[in-house]
């Protein structure tokens, strides 16, 4: 980022004056008396750049930083070519925010068109927006997109990320729609019931691929019993697990979201994240949020603006089926130099690496006792039960610098490796199990 440098006191006389100010209270005149604090904040007394310097950096030498990871649940840790970071740290793209005026805005637009264009490529969809805040997010505002008037409840597999599990249930129970959890079933959704679930105000049934145990759903049966009751599928998709498995649109989804988490974006404490969302021509003019088309200018050269944009959440809030007028720009902008650097090879790559490896991971734990809960097939990550607490299990890969698997119960870990991983860090992992 460039220098900041505040304005000086006379700078400010200066711009009062050119508004007809004579000082800061006159600027406030019409904020209440009431409601105004007329006291200084309770703030500590300013420290000079090297004071900050050194209190920052004692904060951070708390953290934990653990070079070798073998847990995801949401959150993966992936290679990130050191183009994407010198790239998108450039001062134009930094300061981006939300494009207003087209004509001025060309290049953050061609980003997010770019953005647009690959999501549809990894989930076979028709048409992508500009981003949301997170995946959790972006399965909520699926879920209300579905609605209609008879049709209003919502079905979740229980194999979802309880996260995202939480959080569409919040979206629902502000909007008033009725949601449903439905069980799983050895690891994956329980297909029997939910065709006795669905009924005729069946709106959508939001299913997560791979699940949150890492297995693969059956997407094209459970697409039928959602279609065959009047229902839309929703898709929560991996997008590095999507390039190498069939598409959501393939498999019969009508709208695909995800966390973007892991096309170039680091773990780096839980965020900023980015949130996709893609959907079919059908459910194109429900999608929220923001949408770049292209066109041609005056002179027939390519520009870009953004399209459907007569929307409720700007004309009509009280009827708006969501409010999300914003996106994850410089998010979304570091997904697509992520995936231009990668390419298509290389995030195939990636993603078969992570499944090699995971597998070699599960065969390894089986050996010495640590047997996998599910038989079904599995991608990056998968369970395992415990020949001792799992606390314990993991306490002693943290104590060499290992950050093993998330904890699901007292004898339960769920697991995860990518192509970050070496051979070497799993035998290490046995052989301190063991």
């Amino acid at each position: 980022m460039g220098s900041y440098i505040p304005n000086t006191k006379a700078e400010r006389e200066q711009m009062l004056a050119a508004i007809g100010c004579g000082n800061v209270e006159e600027l406030f005149a019409q904020i209440p008396p009431e409601v105004r604090l007329n006291k200084l904040l309770d703030l500590p007394k300013g420290l000079s750049e090297k004071e900050v310097r050194a209190k920052v950096s004692a904060l951070a030498d708390k953290n934990v930083i653990f070079k070798t990871i073998f847990r995801g649940a949401g959150a993966y840790r992936h290679f990130i070519p050191a183009a994407v970071k010198q790239i998108t740290s450039k001062e134009e793209f930094v300061t981006a925010y939300t494009p207003y005026q087209a004509e001025i805005s060309q290049g953050i637009l061609q980003g997010i068109f770019e953005f647009q264009t690959m999501i549809c490529a990894l989930t076979g969809m028709d048409v992508a927006n500009a981003s949301v805040y997170d995946g959790a997010e972006a399965a909520a505002e699926a879920v209300a997109m579905c609605k209609e008037r008879k049709r209003v409840k919502a079905y979740i597999s229980a194999t979802s990320n309880p996260q995202t599990i939480e959080t569409v249930k919040t979206y629902c129970y502000a909007a008033g729609t009725p949601c449903e959890i439905i069980p799983a079933k050895d690891g994956v959704t329980d297909s029997a019931a939910l065709a006795a679930a669905l009924g005729d105000d069946a709106a959508c049934v939001y299913v997560q691929q791979p699940n949150f145990y890492g297995l693969l759903e059956d997407v094209p049966a459970l697409a039928e019993t959602a279609h065959a009751a009047g229902a839309k599928l929703i898709v929560g998709v991996n997008p590095i697990a999507a390039a190498v498995l069939k598409t959501p649109r393939e498999c019969g989804a009508d709208i695909a979201v995800g966390e973007a988490q892991p096309l170039g974006l680091s773990i780096a404490f839980g965020g900023p994240y980015l949130g996709f969302m893609a959907a079919t021509t059908a459910m194109m003019r429900k999608l929220p949020g923001r949408i770049v088309g292209e066109t041609k200018d005056v002179d027939g050269k390519r520009a870009f603006v953004l399209t459907l944009q007569a929307r409720e959440q700007h004309i009509r809030r009280e009827k708006a089926s969501s409010n999300i007028c914003s996106n994850q720009a410089l998010c979304a902008l570091t997904a697509s130099v992520y995936m231009s650097a990668m390419g298509p090879h290389g995030i195939q790559t990636a993603a078969e690496q992570s499944m090699s490896k995971a597998h070699y991971l599960a065969a390894e734990l089986a050996k010495i006792g640590y047997k996998q809960k599910f038989a079904g097939t599995f991608f990056h990550e998968f369970v395992t039960t415990t020949p001792v607490p799992a606390k314990d299990a993991l306490a002693a890969l943290q104590a060499k610098g290992i950050l093993g698997g998330l904890a699901l119960s007292d004898n339960e870990i769920l697991w995860c490796a990518t192509e970050e991983n070496t051979k070497a860090e799993i035998d290490s992992v046995i052989e301190i199990l063991k």
